[in-house]
């Protein structure tokens, strides 16, 4: 079983500042709730590139490493989820919108993990992963129009 969520925000900007502004891997803990990344092997602009995300409050949580298999600027980063918990699929997709606007959008195709408490388990879960991010999304909406990000 794949677990799938896909989420979007509009962003006033065009698509190439949007571009910029989520690439910039270590400034993600700025708008996505309980991450920072870092870049782990090669230099995070091209595929197979390798980053990691560390998820969680302070010393509890979790790594999920990932290789960049798709690199598209300034429209389309996809990843392969290569951790011990986390496995599966991920895309950020910036689409032209008119007015100089763009519509982003995160996509995940997760493997859940523990078996088959994790897919019995998803139903429960997505609601609030999806709050977290569908927030963390107008959060990086609003500093990139800002002009906070990218720098």
């Amino acid at each position: 079983m794949t677990a799938h969520l896909s989420l979007d925000v509009i962003v006033n900007a065009p698509v190439e500042s949007v571009f910029d502004a989520f690439t910039q891997w270590s400034r993600q803990d700025e708008w996505m709730m309980g991450t920072r990344v870092e870049v782990r092997h090669g230099d995070g602009r091209s595929r197979y590139s390798e980053i990691a995300g560390w998820t969680g409050i302070g010393p509890i949580g979790f790594w999920d490493t990932m290789t960049i298999t798709r690199w598209e600027p300034p429209y389309r980063v996809d990843v392969m989820h290569t951790g011990a918990l986390v496995r599966g699929t991920g895309t950020m997709e910036v689409l032209a919108l008119p007015d100089g606007r763009s519509r982003f959008v995160w996509s995940e195709g997760l493997v859940p993990p523990l078996g088959a408490l994790g897919r019995v388990g998803w139903p429960v879960v997505k609601p609030a992963f999806a709050a977290g991010v569908r927030k963390s999304l107008r959060v990086f909406a609003a500093l990139v129009e800002s002009g906070t990000l990218p720098r």
